[in-house]
């Protein structure tokens, strides 16, 4: 009898994706509106979908080709998105379009969302593959620490190699593994050293998460003066089979809580700066996203924004120092954090299959250039919602050049773009209206109302 309610078993991704697709429908989908704009958006999420899935299948079973067949269909997907972000600044019209359900409704269901999806973190069983973070650490605890930081690069990519010695905590079901793999990883979670690493990434992750959730409904109750919609948003970002399937990646999930609170605090520079910078050292692809945070603060907060910045890349690279054993050590996992490598050389994801140059990457990389300078320039004056969706933007097109995965790390971008499918007008949110002159927080007579509005 006790087996009845405690033989819990986690919905496989593929029944998940249906079961969440019909949820996003129930909750979302406008039915006295087909045809508008956040219909589509739904849809245009749900078919992110299938792509995840036929690359993680591909990866599980081996297959090559339909691993391959996911980054296209991602890759389309995504265009998609782009251009949808690109378009969002000139989109004035914004009727309020409420979900289907009650504040409250919506608030324990992302409540309990939340709760299994951190259960599953906590409860997953990992991989030799998820250790091998951990496993480059105990090398570096042995003096090995520039062959770690080298091997590090060409399986991880550019970011603070500290980040990449926790372990991926596998929430995903896609296969059983054999009891022979349990049982040695039963026996590897028995060590001191790589419990304690486990220990850390789940507890990031599970953090990072939370961020997330409490920084989607801040800037609903507190940028667009209405928490249903930051619930609301919040809700679907749970609800989205991405989230379900890659819940315990701190590579993922940490940028995105990073990224949600600079755009909550974008009227205090300083502390946006540090947020910001201090995603930078973490990921390094952020970096992208400083010329048009800088145009945004460029009429009022600029040196605050940038000081705030420079201090969090400069306390990053000064931590480096910790898996450092020698001089050489710190150059090499310094070059990781900034990306200091040819971007051609050891490509993975969409990059490494037989019949495509990762020569090509270097069209991909000019185009992305360009539009990270056409977004400083365009649209000249730049309110919050240019901000967050051209933030969203810029991330979503770094999984194109991305040559370690790239169209996985949705999770950069997604939270951003679930504020921008949900937010209002925001065009009276601009910085010279907004923030005070000085480096504290002054609240002027004469912007009491400005500061009320945003």
């Amino acid at each position: 009898m006790h087996e009845i309610l405690l033989q819990y078993h986690r919905v496989h991704p593929a029944t998940w994706a249906y079961l969440s697709s019909l949820l996003t429908i129930a909750l979302y989908f406008k039915f006295s509106r087909v045809w508008s704009v956040r219909n589509l958006d739904l849809m245009g999420l749900i078919l992110l979908t299938p792509g995840l899935l036929m690359v993680e299948y591909g990866v599980a079973q081996g297959e090559p080709s339909l691993e391959q067949a996911g980054y296209v269909w991602l890759f389309g997907a995504m265009g998609v998105f782009l251009l949808r972000l690109l378009i969002d600044p000139m989109m004035v019209r914004r009727p309020l379009l409420e979900p289907n359900l009650s504040v409250g409704g919506l608030t324990f269901l992302g409540t309990s969302l939340l709760l299994f999806l951190m259960v599953n973190v906590v409860t997953s069983t990992l991989t030799e593959d998820d250790l091998a973070g951990s496993r480059m650490a105990e090398q570096l605890r042995e003096g090995h620490s520039v062959p770690v930081a080298e091997n590090s690069f060409s399986r991880h990519g550019p970011g603070h190699p500290l980040v990449f010695l926790l372990p991926h905590v596998s929430t995903r079901m896609l296969a059983g593994a054999d009891e022979a793999e349990s049982d040695e990883t039963l026996a590897q979670r028995e060590e001191s050293r790589v419990t304690l690493y486990m220990a850390t990434a789940r507890t990031v992750a599970i953090l990072s998460h939370v961020a997330v959730v409490l920084g989607m409904v801040f800037i609903g109750y507190r940028h667009f003066d209405n928490i249903k919609t930051g619930i609301a948003a919040a809700t679907l970002y749970l609800l989205l089979p991405y989230t379900a399937q890659q819940t315990g990646r701190v590579d993922h999930v940490l940028p995105a809580a990073l990224l949600v609170w600079s755009v909550a605090s974008y009227r205090r520079p300083v502390v946006a700066g540090v947020l910001m910078g201090l995603a930078i050292g973490v990921i390094y692809y952020p970096a992208f996203l400083l010329p048009l945070w800088i145009a945004f603060y460029w009429q009022r907060g600029l040196w605050r924004f940038i000081g705030g910045v420079a201090s969090m890349i400069a306390l990053a690279v000064v931590s480096l120092a910790r898996t450092s054993v020698d001089f050489a050590s710190f150059i090499a996992q310094v070059q990781q954090m900034f990306g200091w490598r040819v971007p051609v050389s050891d490509p993975g994801g969409f990059w490494q299959f037989e019949g495509i140059d990762p020569v090509y990457r270097f069209p991909v990389l000019a185009a992305f250039a360009a539009l990270c300078v056409s977004l400083a320039i365009w649209p000249a004056q730049k309110n919050l919602g240019t901000l967050m969706s051209c933030s969203a933007a810029v991330t979503l097109a770094t999984q194109f050049w991305h040559a370690h995965g790239g169209g996985l790390y949705m999770a950069w971008f997604l939270p951003l773009t679930l504020l921008t499918v949900f937010r209002p007008n925001l065009e009276d949110r601009v910085a010279l209206s907004v923030l005070g002159e000085g480096w504290l927080p002054r609240r002027r007579a004469h912007l009491a109302q400005v500061d009320q509005a945003a």
